[in-house]
């Protein structure tokens, strides 16, 4: 048996309170023998402190070393490399038409089911729905020997209003919530869910062999495997203008958009941009997100009003909020400016944070960016 070994560099999209960012480790096994493929994955730090449910729409990712995950491609599937988030990829082509397949390990509960399903239903257009509703629509699958519902989900795509349509199953084993989906062309997607219904039947997990988890730190160890660098797409997106300065970097899964701001001697900030089905959870859920971000405590309800703005953008009225304390990855000071717009049944959600210099400086940019965007 011929061995690769690949390794993806660790990532942090911060979502919810307590979550400590982890590394994920894949490692890609082939015996050039019914495409089956292996990858170590993601395993929940057993000292890591409980996760509340937060709003959809902005989930963390962790992983370091667990079991090997094992599947049969299906048939015409292509096969490409996990990227940033993802343990396995596919693309499938037809007359011109195309979806993607993912798999995503997420640790805890990931936000909740309904809440993410919901989140789904956002990115196509549509209204979300009560947990008994999904509940009733779910459809009765099997992953990996293991009972699952599948939620079909039918919209458009917001970036060019096509039928767009999403298979999107949730299933939670060993502390992780696993996200396996499939999205695009609403026909396409249609016509090859027994295919997909079929992959999650053949996926198996295994028990990690070989080499054991490695630190976050730990270098390649095969170092002429290079990681992939994920693509940037503007699919999904609004129309804005990107402020000088900002440098655009895949932000995985769970963000519209990602930018980066580099500021003197190594100070950094980034731009985070994701959207949520309905209001996201509602002003005080997700400002109390962010203030536990910066080592904060909750504000009660009577003062909620008084940290919050609203500000006149292109599309309607905005809450901006701001706060600076102690961010919980680094230790150091850092600054926070925080946005939520709500259009049309959703809510887009503008995250500015980092050193509080660079933060500072870039504020008046990053109100004028939230204001002139075109939904």
């Amino acid at each position: 048996m011929k061995m690769n070994s690949r390794w993806y560099r660790r990532f942090n999209l911060r979502f919810t309170r307590h979550w400590t960012a982890l590394a994920l480790l894949a490692f890609v096994a082939g015996c050039g023998r019914d495409d089956v493929k292996v990858y170590r994955v993601a395993k929940e730090n057993p000292s890591a402190p409980p996760q509340a449910p937060m709003p959809a729409g902005q989930p963390d990712i962790a992983a370091a070393g667990g079991p090997q995950l094992k599947w049969k491609t299906p048939e015409g599937w292509i096969e490409v490399p996990p990227g940033e988030m993802r343990v396995a990829s596919f693309n499938v082509k037809r007359d011109g038409k195309q979806a993607e397949v993912s798999v995503i390990p997420l640790p805890g509960a990931a936000g909740g089911d309904a809440a993410n399903v919901n989140r789904w239903r956002g990115q196509l257009g549509l209204a979300p729905v009560t947990p008994e509703e999904l509940q009733k629509a779910a459809q009765k699958v099997e992953v990996a020997g293991q009972p699952a519902e599948l939620h079909d989900v039918v919209g458009k795509n917001p970036a060019n209003s096509e039928p767009t349509r999403i298979l999107g199953v949730i299933q939670h084993r060993e502390g992780m919530a696993w996200f396996f989906k499939m999205t695009g062309d609403s026909q396409l997607v249609a016509e090859q869910k027994p295919a997909f219904i079929e992959l999650l039947k053949s996926f198996q997990f295994a028990p990690a062999e070989g080499q054991p988890g490695l630190p976050p730190s730990h270098p390649p160890i095969d170092s002429s495997v290079a990681a992939p660098a994920a693509a940037i797409s503007s699919e999904g997106k609004p129309n804005w203008q990107v402020p000088a300065g900002w440098k655009e970097v895949p932000g995985g899964e769970f963000l519209i958009a990602k930018f980066n701001i580099a500021g003197d001697g190594g100070a950094q900030a980034a731009v985070n941009v994701s959207m949520s089905g309905g209001d996201g959870g509602g002003l005080a859920a997700n400002v109390n997100r962010w203030r536990k971000q910066l080592g904060l405590s909750d504000l009660p309800d009577n003062e909620l009003a008084k940290a919050a703005k609203t500000v006149e953008t292109a599309s309607g009225k905005a809450t901006f909020v701001e706060m600076s304390g102690t961010d919980a990855r680094s230790g150091q000071a850092a600054q926070l400016v925080g946005a939520m717009v709500p259009q049309s049944g959703q809510t887009w959600f503008y995250k500015l944070m980092g050193d509080a210099k660079v933060v500072e400086a870039q504020k008046d940019a990053f109100t004028k960016f939230v204001q002139t965007v075109k939904y």
